[in-house]
């Protein structure tokens, strides 16, 4: 079985995977809420397929341009279940990122991590604690 984790835009997405094929979807408006939902979803994801973190072979983490911060939510989650699991990563793109992401899981090992790519630099303002 394959989790795939798309974060890039307001409506968060997961999907497992299983001989190509989508078994199961979960669909939310994660806006602000990501870092909150995101763990509980994927739980909410597996109970809902009768499963568990353990049956996951490998996961593919949707890195394209999008939000700065869901990038780095969706990433920083996907690399540490892949390294607490020991189990392989790649990042996708497109609008068939799931299959491109299933064609680099063939060669890919354990080990590895992803890294977002964003579109621009990240805009970081100066705390409103300093500027008082």
């Amino acid at each position: 079985m394959i989790l795939a984790i798309r974060s890039d835009k307001p409506e968060a997405e997961l999907y497992l995977v299983d001989n190509k094929k989508i078994v199961k979807e979960l669909k939310w408006p994660a806006h602000r809420e990501l870092a909150d939902t995101l763990l509980g979803k994927i739980t909410n994801l597996m109970d809902s397929a009768g499963t568990d973190l353990q049956s996951i072979g490998g996961i593919i983490i949707h890195t394209g341009e999008g939000s700065f911060t869901g990038l780095r939510i969706g990433t920083t989650v996907a690399n540490a279940l892949a390294y607490g699991l020991t189990i392989p990563i790649v990042s996708a793109e497109s609008d068939k990122w799931i299959m491109h992401g299933l064609e680099k899981l063939e060669n890919q090992q354990s080990g590895k991590y992803v890294v977002p790519k964003y579109s621009s630099e990240p805009n970081i303002t100066k705390s409103k604690k300093a500027s008082a």
